[in-house]
């Protein structure tokens, strides 16, 4: 298995992302385009970057300076865990509010309140669990 959030990783999660149908259109029916950053807490910058133009993954690989709209931090044991066993909605808030996840960019407050960005972002975790 190629190391997480590495170049081929973050590949294999874009395939990954364009094929959850119930994932693209969800995004895609509120016109949703971020450039997210996956990585760890402890380093300086995220490893992995996305690109989502209206809810479809067009760009991934390791990051390169991309300007973000979410920098998702976890230490490497707890984003295995979340693939393995994606959290729900109560176990992503108490991850947040214990510092388990970190949002160095992004409003992850606004997020949770807006139904159509919160489902979404919990199937993630379950997607990623697709890449091999």
């Amino acid at each position: 298995m190629a190391d997480l959030f590495s170049a081929e990783w973050m590949e294999a999660y874009k395939d990954a992302w364009n094929a959850d149908d119930e994932l693209t259109s969800a995004l895609g029916s509120i016109g949703f385009n971020s450039t997210i950053g996956y990585g760890f807490p402890d380093e300086d910058q995220p490893r992995g970057v996305i690109v989502i133009e209206n809810g479809k993954a067009v760009a991934a690989g390791a990051y390169n300076g991309e300007s973000l709209n979410w920098d998702l931090r976890a230490k490497e044991s707890q984003w295995r865990k979340w693939m393995s066993k994606p959290p729900g909605m109560a176990g992503l808030g108490m991850a947040f509010t214990t510092g388990k996840i970190k949002f160095k960019v992004g409003d992850y407050g606004a997020m949770l309140k807006d139904p159509r960005m919160a489902g979404p972002f919990i199937k993630t975790f379950s997607v990623m669990g697709k890449v091999g």
